[in-house]
């Protein structure tokens, strides 16, 4: 090597430890030292030098966080050790109890808790071989996850290499963390996504999820995400004794850890810790929705054991669901796809559970009698699981006298016509289906991803489409052309040309989601997918009558009359010819060829899943041939519960129904 090259090898190895030492600063320890314009200086000439001598490059370069082509697929990896979830409680005695617990297991030995912030965000695992990152995964079914190194590699608080030799360094490490998004980031991409008329994130850890799952590694760099790390997960080479001592050890290793973690020597410490933060969470830039409580002795972690799915030494603590007080500053209805007419109470604008709050639904007009609400009152709101915002109740005692009754009007707010009220029924409906805002509903639910799945196709992108009189019903979607969809706000040619491929691919879907999808009152996933199973066709099902129908065991007579008179409807056969035409004919159904391994097995699926949605796992139920119901009784052969799971697992323990996790029920289906 010559005099020329040794200079310019030495001037690279300086500059990557100057800028990852600058990152540490910048991004772990918020101390930064220079200017970005300093750091800026300091990248390029490191990026130039590398480009100009592309042998040089090695993978723990600063320059190769965000690079390289898009992923292809997510590939599946195992983790060392099962990544396990924490079970919840919501009080302070519930806190007790787990005390209680530990302490019996324990036969006296002394017990001391470590109590740390519960970050809203995503867990992941990191996986370093003699100090060095190799990979990082979701946590998936808690046994294996995706592996979204090329994604975690934009997040500049997570080294690439360990900076702890001096205590060690471990031959095999895996690292737990929280992957997040600050409120900020969620604000300003939000911002970015309205301009564009795309649908906005609900939450930070909605933003962090979807994030982590792009295929492009430079699209989740501009997200800005970040990872508060709170344990290992496997580790070979180094012995811990608190978990205490792990804390400290990742964060000389050069790991962003939260410095709000405590350490209490009694059950009244931790609970008092726990108290102390509700009031003061919303200070905060990053989401936390309560606080884990663990046993601070290793020795003692192994000596309590887990559950199937949860450590019996630590448990979260949930903060109670948020409530706000604000006004109501009108009463507005909207009319969903269906005709039922929705009041909705418009808000003075609250900040409630991380997010600004303007609007709650009122679900139906009989729910403003209950509740007595009228336009000006002072309201408790609060989200319904943290997603979905609702009155609670009607500050009486400040009513000033100046508040109003809301009337129910008598026409559609979209077509004018008369409203009615069938006597089985507590909605109002407009029946017109020629109403503009059915019409956009239903052309939303066709496009939704539970029916022909057509991405980008959202509430912006279909007002317009039919503002502008491009589409009148959900078949048009099928006759229309680039150039129509790029006289669309903010809709270039390449986004024009997605949407006209995803659309295109929707026509490949299966029968049942096509029958979802046409939005037949009661009709819903599962029922769609037993009339695909019985009928095989949408012309044998559009020839069955009321007396066909009732004789399938799924389908009642309320349902059954509901399919017949879609089917019976002038309007609708027409928009049905008009969407086999665009489509060139309608695909029928694909029957299972074989009985699959879940044949005549009826299975219930409950709380929420790593690895799949609630209709993928019950679109795989059916493929093998069984019956997803939602309901448990004694006829149930499976339940398969993920997190939160409710009343329905209780209820299965209690008829003797063979209950399975999410991670066993793969290995059920093989």
């Amino acid at each position: 090597m010559t005099e020329k090259m040794k200079g310019i090898e030495k001037e690279i190895s300086a500059l990557r430890g100057a800028i990852k030492r600058h990152d540490k600063l910048y991004y772990v320890l918020n101390k930064a030292e220079i200017s970005d314009q300093e750091y800026d200086k300091l990248y390029k000439r490191l990026r130039d030098l590398e480009e100009k001598h592309p042998e040089l490059i090695t993978p723990d370069s600063p320059t190769q966080r965000v690079g390289g082509e898009p992923i292809k697929e997510f590939t599946t990896v195992k983790h060392l050790l099962p990544m396990m979830s924490l079970d919840n409680t919501y009080s302070s005695h519930e806190v007790r109890q787990f005390d209680e617990r530990v302490r019996k297991a324990l036969k006296g030995e002394a017990v001391e808790y470590v109590v740390e912030l519960k970050f809203d965000g995503v867990s992941a695992s990191l996986l370093y071989e003699d100090g060095i990152w190799k990979r990082g995964a979701t946590r998936g079914d808690g046994a294996r996850g995706d592996d979204v190194t090329a994604n975690l590699k934009t997040i500049r608080s997570i080294p690439f290499e360990l900076n702890c030799e001096a205590d060690g360094l471990p031959k095999l490490l895996e690292v737990r963390g929280e992957v997040y998004m600050t409120k900020k980031a969620l604000w300003d991409i939000n911002r970015e996504k309205e301009r564009n008329g795309e649908e906005p994130f609900a939450n930070p850890r909605n933003a962090a999820a979807g994030s982590l799952k792009l295929l492009d590694p430079k699209m989740v760099a501009k997200r800005h995400l970040d990872i508060f790390v709170w344990g290992i997960g496997h580790c070979e080479g180094r012995k811990f004794k608190t978990h205490v001592d792990v804390l400290e050890y990742l964060n000389k290793g050069g790991f962003k850890v939260n410095p709000h973690y405590k350490l209490c020597r009694s059950i009244d410490e931790v609970i008092e810790y726990c108290d102390s933060w509700e009031p003061k969470k919303d200070k905060l830039d990053f989401e936390v929705d309560g606080m884990v409580i663990k046993v601070n002795n290793i020795a003692q972690h192994e000596t309590l054991g887990c559950t199937s799915k949860s450590p019996r030494w630590a448990i979260a603590y949930k903060f109670p669901a948020e409530k706000a007080l604000t006004e109501v500053l009108d009463i507005i209805i909207g009319v969903g796809r269906t005709g039922v007419i929705t009041p909705v109470a418009i808000l003075k604008p609250v900040h409630l559970s991380g997010t600004m709050v303007q609007r709650a639904t009122l679900h139906n007009f009989d729910e403003i009698e209950r509740l007595g609400v009228k336009i000006g009152d002072k309201v408790y709101v609060e989200k319904s699981g943290e997603i979905i915002p609702k009155v609670l109740s009607v500050a009486t005692e400040m009513r000033t006298g100046k508040e109003r009754f809301f009337i129910i009007p008598a026409k559609c707010p979209a077509c004018g016509t008369k409203l009615i009220k069938l006597p089985e029924e507590v909605a109002i409906r407009c029946e017109n289906i020629g109403c503009p805002a059915q019409i956009k509903e239903s052309i939303l639910h066709f496009a939704s991803r539970n029916a022909m799945d057509i991405e980008n196709m959202g509430e912006a992108i279909v007002n317009q489409l039919v503002d502008k009189g491009l589409i009148k019903d959900y078949s048009d979607i099928y006759n229309l052309k680039i150039e129509g969809i790029m006289t669309l706000d903010r809709m270039a040619q390449k986004s024009a040309k997605n949407l006209i491929e995803a659309i295109e691919r929707s026509k490949s879907n299966d029968l049942n989601r096509l029958i979802y999808g046409l939005g037949i009152r009661h009709v819903g996933e599962n029922s769609a997918w037993v009339l695909a199973e019985h009928f095989g066709s949408i012309d044998k099902l559009k020839s069955a009558g009321v007396g066909a129908l009732t004789e399938i065991r799924e389908i009642g007579p309320v349902m059954a009359e509901s399919i017949a008179a879609f089917f019976n409807n002038v309007e609708n056969l027409k928009t049905l010819e008009k969407l086999a035409k665009a489509m060139h004919g309608i695909k029928p159904h694909e029957h299972n060829a074989e009985p699959g391994k879940l044949s005549g097995k009826i299975i219930v699926v409950t709380g929420a899943l790593k690895s799949y949605s609630r209709s993928e796992i019950e679109g795989i139920i059916r493929k093998l041939g069984g019956n997803p119901s939602s309901s448990v009784s004694k006829n149930t052969d499976y339940l398969v519960y993920g997190e939160d799971a409710g009343s329905k697992l209780d209820k299965a323990k209690d008829l003797g129904v063979k209950v399975i996790s999410e991670a066993e029920f793969k290995d059920l289906i093989g």
